[in-house]
This record gives structure tokens, C-alpha cells and sequence, in this order.
């Protein structure tokens, strides 16, 4: 069966590799960027299966607008990609108030706008699947000068898994993507760099160095969007989808150590619960 999609940030980057996924795959598109000419070329080529609707996901008016562009030409929505974001460098000590806030309005308030415009066509099917671009740094964070950029992947986890629960009963599903790096222009162009203090220099100025040195990403931006139509496709999603050999591996790390640090503090965790021991020896500091 043909599939309608609705993919943010449909210009360049991933976005771009998964319109063209679905378009490939025989499905319809709906791809909405801040200025729709960049996708000319995919009206061009793929014709009415693509709708170009301009959208800004900082603008909630505009996102229920373009969810009724979309159903309008299309009759439905069966999958909604939250994939608009972007990063910018600086620690958050010295990094600018303003643009701190930008990221988070674009990150997780560009996917809080689309989600909630999209939630009644869903509803109202009984069925839809969302789903929201988060990193690999959404799940195991700490990388030197992401703060706006990690905290708001966090938030886009927690807020997804909330909405998952929220409408279990209702046909809803949810796919957080979590990819590490990829050869897209997310550490090129789209990102700015602002000066580093010199006491910052060892960690926000290596993440700095390390992008600047490290060439091509290993992951390919269109084998990732095809493996997603694939699973979208699917009767049964993963909760999460870790993106690329790198994500695999930190979220295994993360997960391991998370467990070794629960169980090596379980003891004085329970103790805090009426009737249970205490006090009770901390570990071996």
C-alpha cells in the first residue's frame, strides 16, 4: 500500500536522503523545508507524489497549516518524521543565551509543534506512525559543546516515550532514531563555532579539532534512509533505532556502565524506602 509521509526538513541531509527514500519506494511525500524552491528538483522529478510546503517548525500555526496542506492533497498521514535540527558549538558558561534558546525552539519545540499537529489526523485514522530524530547523543550525552543541542534530543526522547504511552490504545507508533555521525552538512555549513576560552580549550576545543580533522563521516546518509523506510514498513518497530557501527557501540558502553553503577549502589538507593535497612555502608570510595 502507498504510504503518505511528512518529513521536516526535507532539503538537505537526511531529510533530503529520506524523501527521496520514499519516493523511490512508491510512496508519497509531503516534504516541507523553510524555503520549499530547494525542492524543486523533487517535483521535477517525482511529480505529484511530492508536495513542496514551506514550513518553519518553530511556528505552530504553521505546522497545523502544512498538516492540512497535507492531508488536503493526500487524504491521510501514515508517517510523520521530526527530522529539522541543527547544532551549534560553544560551552554553555559562554555560549549566547539567544542562540542557546534557537537550538531548543528548532529541536524540540520544531518536534513538540509537528507532533501535536499531527496527533488528531493520526487519531482520527487509528493509525500513523512517528518518527522523531533524536542522536546517539540523546541517549548517552557529554559531548563538549552540544549542551542546547544534547539537552534537546533528551527532551525529544522523554517527550516520545511519554506520547507512546499517552496513546498506546489509540494505533499511534514511535521510532526514536539515534545516529552517530554522518556525512551530512550537520558539522559543516549549518553549524557555527563561536570562540572558546582558553579554560575550555581541552574539551570544547578538542570536539572542535576533532571535527575539523576528521574528513567524511562513516555513516552513508542514504543507506540510513532506505533502512528506514524498510523498518517503517514493518508490523513490529524498535523503540529505538541506533543509526550507524559507532552509535551501536557507545550505547552499549553507556548501557553497561549504567548497569555496573546501579547495581554497585543499589543497596543505599533502597535504603532511602521506609522499612528497608539503614543506614547502610556507602561502596569503597
Amino acid at each position: 500500500m502507498t504510504q503518505t509521509w511528512f518529513i521536516t526538513g526535507s532539503s538537505r541531509g537526511f531529510g533530503r536522503a529520506l524523501t527521496e527514500a520514499a519516493l523511490e519506494a512508491g510512496d508519497q511525500v509531503v516534504a516541507t523545508a523553510r524555503k520549499p524552491e530547494q525542492l524543486d528538483a523533487l517535483v521535477r522529478r517525482y511529480g505529484d507524489a511530492v508536495l513542496p510546503v514551506a514550513l518553519d517548525v518553530t511556528d505552530r500555526a504553521a505546522a497545523v497549516a502544512a498538516v492540512e496542506a497535507a492531508v488536503a492533497r493526500f487524504g491521510r498521514l501514515d508517517v510523520v518524521v521530526n527530522n529539522a535540527g541543527y547544532a551549534n558549538v560553544a560551552p554553555v558558561e559562554t555560549a549566547d543565551e539567544e542562540d542557546f534558546r534557537r537550538q531548543f525552539e528548532t529541536n524540540f519545540w520544531g518536534v513538540y509543534n509537528v507532533s501535536t499537529a499531527a496527533l488528531p489526523v493520526l487519531k482520527a485514522q487509528g493509525a500513523g506512525t512517528m518518527v522523531q530524530f533524536s542522536s546517539i547523543g540523546g541517549r548517552v550525552g557529554g559531548t563538549p559543546g552540544l549542551g542546547s543541542y544534547q539537552a534537546a534530543k533528551f527532551a525529544v526522547d522523554g517527550f516520545t516515550r511519554v506520547l507512546e504511552a499517552e496513546t498506546a490504545p489509540l494505533g499511534i507508533r514511535y521510532l526514536v532514531v539515534e545516529p552517530a555521525g554522518f556525512a551530512t552538512d550537520w558539522a559543516g555549513s549549518s553549524m557555527e563555532i563561536a570562540d572558546i576560552p582558553a579554560e575550555y580549550s581541552a574539551t570544547v576545543g578538542e570536539l572542535v579539532r576533532n571535527f575539523e580533522q576528521m574528513g567524511s563521516a562513516a555513516g552513508d546518509p542514504q543507506r540510513a534512509a532506505e533502512i528506514l523506510v524498510r523498518v517503517v514498513k514493518r508490523e513490529n518497530l524498535p523503540s529505538h533505532l541506533l543509526l550507524g557501527a559507532l552509535a551501536v557501540e557507545m550505547a552499549q558502553n553507556y548501557s553497561r556502565a549504567q548497569l555496573e553503577e546501579a547495581a554497585t549502589w543499589q543497596e543505599v538507593s533502597a535504603s532511602a524506602d521506609f522499612g528497608r535497612a539503614y543506614p547502610v555502608e556507602l561502596p569503597v570510595d
